[in-house]
């Protein structure tokens, strides 16, 4: 496994991060699998080195964090590896069970560390920005978590750059702990985020731990090839509909066949060698996808792959900010 440290901070995480949104109820999302069924991929991972999880309240509505956490006790040492969770979405169909406001926060926050059976999260991160909400009410709250040792660091996931340079000013003029990582949607086939917020990141030494690294798996199919996850995946349908996305598809096909690898490998390694790019976030509901991820770390591709797979880009609209 190699290692990095999460942009300008002295953590140390590996460069790939297990997603635990793939672990939690089967009745939250039919491909989600259950603690059984988990178990082999936290194995596999820690076996590997990998020290790095990230999972959401949201995600099986907490079933996620219970697993992940338990899992984690029992497998790994706590002191060596990093836990990272989110907050923002909505949890139950009440008031003050959603956003960014300094009550969800905190409530949110202890609800996480209870389902994670834990005394700290070392990375918390807003899982969207919460325009009603003002960011000082939020990067207070957060800091207040900081202080209190409930959270190590805090970091930002999917926004727009403007939103994250904000965020970024209001601590530094409050003294308050600042994001230090991004959490943004960002592969081969969606690369908006080169034009403004990874820049970004990089002068301000934000770590980039990019989700969907696979494009919900597109980038690890060959062109026109489906799954059941595609076919139930409402939420893919409306990241990739852009006309040429299989274009991007075809050409990672061209290079892995090239290569004698996956084309899952092939978009890993272009990920991997993006210089503000800390760890692609990996879901794997198969144990072949982790062990694909983890191959994709030997992966160096030369100037002319990277052409290649970059000259099929189509530009898009914004997507995955909300």
């Amino acid at each position: 496994m190699l290692y990095t440290t999460l942009g300008s901070t002295g953590l140390t995480v590996s460069r790939l991060c297990l997603g635990c949104m793939s672990y939690g109820s089967p009745t939250w999302r039919a491909w989600v699998l259950d603690e059984s069924a988990a178990r082999a991929f936290f194995k596999r991972a820690l076996e590997a080195g990998i020290n790095f999880f990230d999972t959401a309240d949201v995600y099986s509505l907490g079933a996620s964090e219970e697993i992940t956490g338990r899992l984690l006790r029992e497998m790994a040492k706590l002191d060596e590896i990093v836990i990272a969770t989110k907050v923002f979405n909505q949890m139950r169909n009440a008031p003050n069970m959603r956003g960014l406001s300094r009550k969800h926060i905190i409530q949110a926050c202890d609800a996480s560390l209870t389902r994670l059976g834990i005394e700290t999260i070392d990375l918390y991160q807003i899982h969207r920005f919460d325009a009603p909400v003002p960011i000082e009410e939020t990067l207070a709250a957060l800091d207040h978590l900081v202080h209190q040792g409930k959270v190590r660091y805090i970091g930002a996931s999917s926004g727009y750059a403007w939103q994250m340079a904000q965020a970024l000013s209001a601590s530094e003029r409050h003294g308050w702990a600042r994001f230090v990582s991004m959490q943004n949607h960002y592969n081969l086939v969606y690369r908006e985020e080169e034009r403004e917020m990874i820049p970004l990141c990089a002068a301000e030494g934000i770590g980039v731990i990019p989700w969907s690294p696979l494009a919900r798996g597109m980038l690890a199919r060959a062109p026109g090839e489906n799954t059941a996850r595609v076919d139930s995946d409402e939420f893919s349908r409306t990241l990739y509909d852009t006309p040429g996305d299989e274009d991007v598809v075809a050409a990672t096909h061209r290079v892995a066949t090239a290569r004698g690898i996956s084309s899952a490998e092939v978009a890993l390694a272009w990920l991997l060698s993006k210089p503000a790019v800390t760890a692609p976030i990996v879901g794997a509901t198969k144990l072949e996808h982790l062990d694909t991820a983890i191959r994709a770390l030997d992966v160096k591709l030369d100037d002319a792959e990277c052409r290649a797979l970059e000259a099929a880009y189509h530009p898009h609209s914004v997507k995955g900010h909300h």
